[in-house]
């Protein structure tokens, strides 16, 4: 099948960003599509009306916001069932991290597996060369390197080349990112010249399947089984309370502990065969390193010996200078040149060179000796 060089499907999820990005793709010469992704049953995850209204991406008023942005630009638009692999790929997946004592971050996921994987495919039956969003990052051609190089975007404050490590060679060749020279201000004062009514809307939360930023809840009705009260203990083993479940709980937490111990207490890791918490004080919730597997290089092929970078451990984390040292099985080891907070398993690690993104992965474990 033939693909049109310059026809785009974009990703609209109802919000100024997406919609600009098909305004500006249009604007280009592009043949813009369109669509929009049901990847969740709104119903099933938030019960009441005003959570259906209120939070989340992509629910029934969103649909319509994208609706009536792609009937102004004058573009094709579908409405995609992207349940079955959002249900596979992310929610699957951000539960049974939960109850391996680990955070994940699904946002990662849904870019590499969703957007850029199930979306992608549709896509090319639509016989279009590339899947467009309004991710804040740019995709640059190295003809020198015959790479694709992801970087940073132009607004640092809204840069999310983080959550789009894991992308490959082939999904960044065919990844149009519009908004990754532009600053979020700008966006919304170029939606609102050209007319988009969408131009002040609120941006979506974190996690667009949990009502809120309580995942609790959600995760209560997803898993029947395998969340079980345990103790809290320090780290000589001495037992100072009782929590309600590991995958409740994270690296670095201090508050919701219940704990009456005269100082604040942190949360410094994880038992899971015999579901315990230890507990530690502030300076004990740093680490010096990490380990990191599963690890995805974008502007190299891979490393044969240690290189300097600077790492981020989490999206609003600041980048910090670090060495990544290769390890078998693909593993890496990160050395940081001072301490950083509350490590954590299951998190990414993204390092950077400047700008451009040399790749990252997921963290296994902290190293804090």
């Amino acid at each position: 099948m033939m693909r049109n060089l310059k026809r785009v499907v974009v990703a609209m999820s109802g919000g100024v960003d997406s919609s600009l990005t098909a305004y500006l793709l249009k604007e280009a010469g592009y043949e813009v599509i369109g669509a929009t992704m049901r990847i969740w049953d709104s119903e099933k995850n938030f019960p009441s009306d005003r959570q259906r209204d209120f939070y989340g991406c992509c629910g029934v008023s969103d649909v319509e916001d994208a609706r009536r942005v792609a009937q102004k630009l004058g573009v094709p638009f579908y409405v995609l069932n992207l349940k079955e692999q959002f249900e596979k790929e992310v929610i699957a997946y951000f539960c049974k991290e939960y109850l391996n004592a680990r955070t994940p971050n699904p946002c990662i996921l849904c870019n590499e597996k969703v957007k850029f994987g199930a979306l992608l495919g549709k896509a090319r039956e639509l016989e279009a060369t590339f899947v467009a969003t309004g991710h804040y990052a740019t995709v640059e051609y190295d003809q020198a390197m015959r790479r694709y190089l992801l970087k940073r975007g132009k607004d640092l404050k809204k840069d999310q080349s983080y959550v789009l490590f894991s992308l490959s060679q082939n999904q960044l060749g065919h990844a149009l990112f519009p908004l990754g020279y532009s600053r979020k201000e700008d966006v919304r004062k170029k939606a609102m010249d050209i007319g988009l009514r969408v131009h002040d809307k609120p941006e979506s939360q974190e996690i667009c399947f949990i009502p809120g930023v309580d995942y609790r809840p959600f995760l209560r009705r997803r898993v029947s089984c395998g969340i079980e009260a345990g103790d809290i203990v320090d780290t000589q083993g001495r037992i100072l309370g009782r929590h309600k479940g590991l995958p409740f709980y994270t690296i670095g937490q201090r508050k919701g502990l219940g704990l009456s111990a005269g100082r604040p207490l942190y949360v410094l890791g994880f038992d899971r065969e015999r579901n315990l918490i230890f507990v530690g004080e502030k300076r004990e919730v740093y680490g010096k390193g990490l380990i990191a597997d599963r690890v995805n290089w974008i502007a190299v092929d891979e490393i044969r010996q240690p290189i300097r970078v600077k790492a981020k451990i989490r999206y609003a984390h600041r980048a910090a200078d670090a060495i990544v040292e290769p390890l078998e099985d693909g593993k890496v080891k990160v050395d940081f040149a001072h301490p950083q907070e509350a490590i954590t398993p299951g998190q990414a690690v993204v390092f950077y060179d400047g700008d451009v993104v040399m790749g990252g992965g997921w963290i296994e474990r902290a190293i804090r000796t």
